[in-house]
């Protein structure tokens, strides 16, 4: 075996591009491994300890790209390198056809496209804020993609946002709908009067999907960030509800999140109550129960958040969901799986890709069975590699190791769709869903809709192909995993939703919205840093895009960027 390098200088890619680079490579091209990586010191360590790391590797500086190959001989080491070569030239071509332009800097972007409005921002973390304020403080509203973001550089974001009368949507933000057109992962949903302000991405999603199954439509949907109801004390979140409710188009409100803080709480419940619109508050956690006060609806599921948005909308009764099929059948289906058990397998393990479905799956099972859940797109794991509703090798792997242990009962699975994730989540996964599937049951969900360009009836098919049970909400997945591993029996834990009346304070006035209500009004027009995907998938619906050939400012030096950004603060 040879290791052969090549050197791109100051050829920045996102991460998302080199994944697709090295995955066509091992496709097409005989090495044993490839590797394409930026040349900053922790990515040196990283080709080091692989044997990768060339000399002429080690000269490389932060904004340089390595491409390191190894292989049998030199030429087909040399082959690879040429078809990565191909690959920059072809996606390159591909992006310029979609977005006609792609200028170097901010300005020069809305010099081409001058109604640009939003900043659509997916840069690596430590460049975020910095992209994030320059956005702003040229009048654009920004969604903030990346993660990985100081919580003080949130706050400080979303105070100088308001001031601007300005959305700032995020960090960690990854789902969107504003009047109409579909932001990072967000499914394809039809338009409708039901508006969404949610602190979580995917519990979005679910909310969102269930909706249109049900027949029901979003005016918009406004991610904020799960740490705006905490650390920033709900600021977005109160912005984002009163330009909702100064929209003509938004007639029943939905709020989604994990517990924000006890006073954050109470203003958002404040906050509705004054807005007057119908409402649910689905503020997931451990102390929350069903229940009605006139036209405000508290819900412990994001399932029935969906179906009591449709109950508010039709002037409905509405009790919360258990199994939308008969119990009988979910009794069968579970027995059936527990009798290829061994007695030693009680434990259900839960790998998500999705934060808020991960809590909710927690939420529901710690009370009633032995349950570990992880979230694998916590920021934790998404340091150095991408999220996994973009690349599910991680996940791949945690499920392989999964597939050995001894005392595994149920592999607990979410499976999203949607603009800008995995082209097929559930194909890639199909594989280790089956090594496990031989020993243990594999119960599983799937967000998304019919129009998402995966499908969603081909990936609930690939996941039964390969052995998972598919059940219709991440909810109702989590309950049936526990009547597989601990037999519970939900219909006697079931709850109706009891009548209140509220009696907290008002809230503080209510804030103007100002210049974001007129952009919930306006067509949507994005400046896009950082993901090339995100730039194609918007052009490819039509949604006015120019994207930033965007790269690490200062030569990718960190201290000396912070050093330029004071300079051009003062």
């Amino acid at each position: 075996m040879i290791v052969a390098s090549a050197i791109k200088p100051s050829f920045y890619r996102d991460s998302l591009t080199l994944l697709r680079l090295t995955r066509e490579l091992k496709d097409r091209v005989e090495v044993d491994e490839v590797t394409a990586l930026m040349g900053t010191p922790a990515n040196k360590q990283l080709l080091a300890a692989a044997g990768l790391l060339t000399s002429e590797g080690e000269k490389a500086g932060p904004n340089d790209l390595m491409i390191a190959v190894r292989a049998k001989n030199s030429v087909e080491a040399q082959s690879a390198l040429a078809r990565a070569e191909a690959f920059f030239t072809e996606s390159r071509r591909a992006l310029v056809t979609a977005v006609r332009a792609m200028p170097r800097t901010l300005d020069g972007a809305l010099r081409h496209m001058p109604a640009a409005n939003l900043a659509l921002i997916s840069v690596p973390g430590i460049w975020a804020a910095a992209e994030a304020r320059s956005a702003l403080r040229r009048g654009l509203h920004v969604m903030l993609f990346s993660d990985n973001v100081p919580v003080a550089d949130e706050v400080a974001l979303k105070r100088e946002a308001l001031d601007a009368g300005c959305l700032l949507m995020g960090p960690d933000c990854g789902t969107a709908i504003l009047n109409g057109a579909a932001l990072g992962f967000a499914n394809a949903v039809p338009r409708g009067a039901v508006g969404l302000v949610a602190a979580s991405g995917t519990g979005l999603q679910q909310v969102t999907t269930l909706l249109a199954s049900l027949g029901e439509g979003v005016s918009h949907a406004i991610g904020v960030g799960g740490r705006d109801g905490t650390a920033a004390g709900g600021l977005m979140t109160l912005a984002a509800l009163d330009a909702l409710a100064a929209d003509p188009a938004t007639e029943t409100l939905v709020i989604v999140a994990k517990p924000p803080m006890p006073d954050v709480r109470e203003l958002v419940e404040a906050r509705v109550r004054e807005i007057g619109k119908p409402c649910v508050l689905a503020l997931l956690g451990k102390e929350v129960a069903p229940a009605r006060d006139g036209d405000v609806i508290t819900v412990a599921t994001l399932e029935d958040a969906a179906h009591a948005a449709v109950a508010l909308r039709r002037r409905l009764a509405w009790a919360p969901t258990v199994f939308t099929a008969p119990y009988g059948e979910i009794q069968n289906r579970a027995r059936s799986l527990r009798a290829r058990l061994g007695a030693e397998r009680g434990r259900i393990l839960g790998l998500y890709a999705g934060g808020t479905l991960a809590h909710e799956a927690s939420l529901i099972l710690q009370p009633v069975a032995r349950a570990e859940i992880v979230d694998l797109g916590a920021d934790e794991y998404t340091v150095g590699r991408p999220h996994p509703m973009l690349d599910s090798s991680f996940r791949v792997k945690k499920i392989e190791e999964a597939a050995r242990s001894a005392d595994l009962a149920v592999l607990l699975l979410d499976v999203v769709l949607g603009y800008g994730v995995a082209p097929d989540p559930a194909g890639d996964l199909a594989d280790a869903i089956a090594s496990v599937a031989r020993s243990a049951a594999v119960v599983a969900s799937v967000v998304g809709t019919p129009e998402d360009p995966q499908g969603y009836a081909a990936q609930v098919e690939r996941l039964e192909a390969a052995g998972a049970w598919v059940l219709p909400s991440n909810a109702q997945a989590a309950r049936a995993a526990a009547v597989v591993a601990a037999q519970t029996d939900w219909r006697s834990r079931r709850e109706e939703p009891r009548e209140t009346g509220w009696s907290g304070q008002a809230s503080r006035g209510t804030m103007a919205p100002g210049r974001i209500a007129g952009f919930l009004g306006s067509e949507v027009c994005v400046v896009n840093l950082g993901l090339e995907v995100f730039a194609l998938d918007l052009a490819s619906r039509d949604v006015p895009v120019v994207h930033v050939a965007w790269s690490p400012p200062a030569g990718g030096d960190p201290r000396l960027a912070r050093l330029l950004a004071q300079l051009a603060d003062s």
